[in-house]
């Protein structure tokens, strides 16, 4: 039988190493609740698959999620904004060739009118345009997942509460 060495001891870093190979990864995305100032929220529409999403996208290996979300929002649409708070986590269940996911979205706040004007796709190739809609014009526009999320997060705007779901669904 082997003995679990002590923090500190010889073979601890080993024992943390193989312990960190052997556990689960998780896939992140960081999305953002953006609005102009008629409360309209901004959708993107990328070209490498079908609907509307929000703006965003997948984290990098051992980014941590805002910091993915600052990125995207620079690559995609040449943003810089303030992120002002954490609105939903959803863990997404394994589907099709792709493991469980972790989403988060953000509120990334609202533009003036002369900002709002001016967003624009920056990266072409993976978006094919961007829109303000009303939140009942954007829920329709978007994938069931996507859409649960971003009606929980437009009500965790409105009361201030961070919302977790499974799939977009309250677990409890």
């Amino acid at each position: 039988m082997t003995t679990t060495p002590r923090p500190g001891a010889p073979g601890w870093t080993e024992y943390l190493a193989e312990g960190n190979a052997r556990q689960a990864r998780k896939r992140v995305c960081a999305d953002a609740v953006i609005r102009d100032p008629h409360g309209r929220v901004l959708l993107v529409d990328p070209g490498y698959k079908p609907g509307w999403d929000l703006p965003g996208g997948m984290a990098e290996a051992n980014e941590p999620p805002v910091d993915a979300l600052r990125r995207e929002l620079s690559e995609e649409l040449a943003l810089d904004l303030p992120v002002q708070g954490l609105l939903v986590v959803d863990w997404v269940a394994p589907h099709g060739p792709w493991d469980d996911l972790l989403g988060f979205v953000f509120d990334a706040g609202t533009l003036t009118a002369g900002q709002a004007a001016a967003v624009r796709p920056r990266d072409t190739e993976e978006l094919k345009g961007c829109a303000f809609f009303t939140p009942a014009a954007a829920l329709p526009l978007l994938p069931d997942a996507q859409r649960r999320r971003l009606e929980q997060a437009l009500a965790a705007l409105t009361n201030g509460r961070t919302v977790y779901l499974h799939n977009g669904i309250h677990p409890w």
